[in-house]
């Protein structure tokens, strides 16, 4: 079954993929793996902002995180390759959150529990979830990934 099928089963539908909002590109390819550059939380077309444990609670956060992942979804889309991912080899997660928030493990789950529902097996992965004091564009979530590609 192809990932756009398995979306499709699923009942999943992804956002346009985001322009980039400074000077890089959103997919490079370097032999069989893809880097998507950190992707912003959009949900329904809106930028989720502000911080988690102060103006954000964690389930906002866990929603903010997998609009993370499908929009890191949609740039493979968009470049071509969601159809030939073969394992998600890692994700970075990047919350925004206050100086005593110690939930962002939780919140980037928000992403890995995305990429398991899509891929199976092959959406297990590396991670790192790290708080951060600010995001580009005040988001309150960013999600990077590095995606194994079938030839």
């Amino acid at each position: 079954m192809t990932v756009t099928a398995r979306l499709a089963e699923l009942g999943i539908e992804l956002p346009p993929a985001a322009a980039p909002v400074a000077s890089y590109v959103p997919v490079v390819v370097q032999g069989d793996l893809a880097f998507v550059s950190g992707q912003l939380p959009f949900i329904d077309g809106t930028l989720v902002t502000g911080k988690l444990g102060n103006e954000l609670g964690v389930e906002r956060g866990i929603q903010a995180a997998r609009a993370c992942g499908l929009m890191i979804l949609a740039q493979l889309q968009a470049a071509g390759l969601l159809d030939r991912v073969a394992r998600i080899v890692k994700l970075g997660g990047f919350v925004a959150s206050e100086g005593d928030f110690t939930d962002q493990p939780r919140i980037a789950n928000g992403a890995s529990d995305l990429m398991v529902e899509v891929f199976g097996d092959a959406g297990k992965h590396a991670r790192s979830a790290v708080g951060v004091p600010v995001l580009p564009l005040n988001a309150a979530v960013e999600v990077d990934a590095i995606i194994a590609l079938t030839p």
